[in-house]
């Protein structure tokens, strides 16, 4: 049985291919289309999907798409009457576009689908599970748990903010739903806004920020008290209620009412290029630690309501890898599982898993070696023609190694001597994190690595860390965690052991002047709380990753690299070959690796197109 999901038109669409209940190809469209977070309906994922699964359109059982847009029209007609007069520019902007494509979304999709070949005489079935449920499905069926809690939590589905549900053999339950306009998602993207960042984007940014706030001051227990007591109304089981008066993405254009949230926090609302200052990062920490003390309690709730001993967790909260390293640490559960797309991408995954598990009634079978996501390498590879191809087309310059060992090493002597290597290997990630298939890498003990790699490469903001990746097997020995982190999602801090004492007046220091200081000897993977958002590589999912850094170890003695996602600021990680070497030659990397071929910055001719990648890539 042959499932296609999909998932579109709000952002991060994506397409995804089952067959018999094993995940087949899982991709983005933005990868394809290069726009970032790109939202229109993923026909070129789905080729992809389809092409690597050998099925043609017409031979797909079902399609399956994320959500029910009726009952999310439902939503937004109710809520606007609700919040009347309020919100008539929003509902004069929304109504048209809904009444010309979202109300007619079966026969757009299907619409869609006849440009890639297929058949109305086919009659292929077309489903719509609710959107929390697809979240649901997306997290609970791939994990290695027979029964499970599952958790997920993001902006708003239809009604559904957020959800607390039972998953055991194929069925999934729901237990507990928190309703629009109450969010946790949302609350979180007013923070994301308010600081300045980009909402649906911007809210790692956020995340990343928060550690530069000042933990001792008492403006962070002021900002945190300020949220409890005017913004929200916090549960004990974690529901949330959002106080409307101090909001305005219900009915309005914007997520807060700035004139209110200036004269509570007492500063006024920073824009995107404006300096950070110290109380920008105060707010920032108490918002998070607010959110954390949320998920505990949701997660608190989950555990008492399902008695389950595991957890799974999807939307778009998921990905707060630091909420989540607190939550493993918490011991509320024994293990638990986040799905790597966690946010609407991974929702394509999760309504062809719902449909083939509860519409079509399969069962399901619960991988024995870990979760079902083959390390999240679902997207398009490439062949060495692909390579050759790029080459020709640029004139580049390059040295194939017909022995990957001997590339290894090479490379390692490379990272070791402070370059930056690109690296493209086999798969593309499905997901927003870089795992060693679209990555850039370096050397974790050079402390100039961060500021090199944020601001000649990645231009963006130089506050923001970097992640390690490190051998799954010797992870325990540099990190203060014992378990497995493929997918990125877990922070955890650096082993006491590797930290170096940080001065008196430590917290006093301006935001650049903490960035700079020496903390580990990895400094350039430990952020400001000694924290680090941990990636556990494994041989068995990607070999050619694991070789890599197995190589720098003998050659070094550490077995952990800098690793970050191949792209430049406001650019989808690349996907092509061709991507990867116009991305290498307008930054400051030193090489290129894709494949067997090893590119050297200073033997490729001049690079003669416009450099206006910023003109080119919306800015997040």
């Amino acid at each position: 049985m042959k499932i296609l999901g999909v998932s579109a038109f709000y952002h991060d669409a994506a397409a995804a291919l089952i067959d018999d209940g094993e995940i087949v190809a899982a991709a983005q469209e933005e990868r394809f289309t290069r726009k970032k977070h790109d939202p229109s309906f993923p026909s070129r994922a789905i080729s992809f999907c389809l092409e690597y699964g050998g099925v043609s359109i017409n031979e797909l059982d079902a399609v399956v798409f994320y959500d029910k847009p009726l009952l999310k029209f439902e939503r937004l007609l109710e809520t606007y009457y609700a919040f009347a007069p309020k919100g008539l520019r929003s509902f004069l902007t929304a109504m048209p576009v809904w009444l010309k494509e979202k109300m007619f979304l079966k026969r757009l999709i299907r619409q869609e689908l006849g440009k890639l070949g297929y058949d109305k005489k086919k009659k292929i079935k077309l489903l719509f599970p609710e959107h929390h449920l697809s979240h649901a499905a997306s997290a609970f069926y791939p994990s290695p748990f027979q029964k499970a809690a599952i958790l997920t939590i993001d902006g708003v589905g239809e009604w559904a903010t957020a959800s607390i549900c039972l998953g055991e053999g194929r069925n999934i339950t729901i237990l507990k739903e928190l309703k629009f306009p109450h969010s946790l998602g949302l609350l979180y993207s007013a923070f994301t806004y308010f600081l300045g960042f980009r909402v649906n984007s911007g809210e790692y940014k956020l995340m990343g920020l928060a550690p530069y706030g000042n933990a001792c001051s008492p403006d962070i227990k002021r900002y945190e008290q300020l949220i409890l007591d005017e913004l929200i109304n916090l549960k004990k089981d974690g529901s949330i209620w959002l106080n409307q008066d101090y909001f305005d993405y219900a009915a309005g254009l914007k997520m807060v009412n700035e004139a209110k949230w200036e004269l509570i926090f007492g500063i006024k609302k920073r824009e995107p290029e404006d300096a950070l200052e110290q109380a920008h990062c105060d707010l920032g920490l108490a918002i998070q630690n607010v959110t954390e003390k949320i998920v505990i309690l949701m997660a608190r709730e989950a555990r008492r309501l399902t008695g389950a001993d595991y957890l799974c967790l999807a939307g778009g909260v998921a990905l707060n890898c630091v909420a989540n390293g607190k939550l493993q640490k918490s011991g509320i559960f024994k293990d638990i599982f986040i799905q790597p797309a966690a946010g609407d991408a991974g929702g394509a995954l999760g309504a062809a898993q719902a449909a083939y598990h509860i519409y079509f009634e399969q069962e399901r079978k619960v991988s024995r070696s870990g979760d079902a996501l083959k390390g999240s390498y679902l997207g398009p590879t490439f062949s060495d023609l692909d390579v050759v191809l790029a080459t020709k087309k640029y004139k580049a310059g390059y040295t194939c190694f017909e022995d990957f060992d001997t590339l290894t090493r090479r490379v390692a002597e490379l990272l070791a001597a402070g370059n930056v290597v690109g690296w493209v290997q086999g798969r593309m990630e499905f997901g927003p994190r870089a795992l060693g298939a679209r990555s850039i890498l370096g050397d974790p003990r050079n402390a100039a690595m961060q500021k090199k790699l944020n601001l000649k490469i990645k231009y963006r903001e130089s506050f923001r860390p970097f992640a390690p990746s490190v051998l799954a097997d010797e992870c325990a020995d540099f990190f203060d965690f014992e378990g497995i982190s493929p997918y990125m999602l877990l922070v955890h801090p650096i082993a006491e052991r590797l930290r170096k004492a940080v001065p008196a007046d430590y917290q006093s220091l301006g935001l650049r002047e903490k960035l700079y200081f020496e903390r580990s000897e990895l400094p350039s993977v430990t952020h400001i709380d000694y924290s680090a958002r941990i990636q556990t590589v494994h041989k068995s999912t990607n070999p050619r990753y694991y070789d890599l850094i197995r190589a720098f170890k003998e050659l070094t003695g550490c077995p952990v690299l800098v690793n970050t996602s191949f792209n430049v600021r406001g650019e989808p990680i690349v996907c092509t070959p061709e991507d990867a070497y116009r991305c290498f030659m307008r930054t400051g990397m030193d090489y290129l690796v894709v494949g067997n071929f090893l590119f050297d910055k200073k033997l490729q001719p001049d690079w003669i197109e416009k450099d206006n990648w910023k003109e080119e890539f919306v800015l997040d």
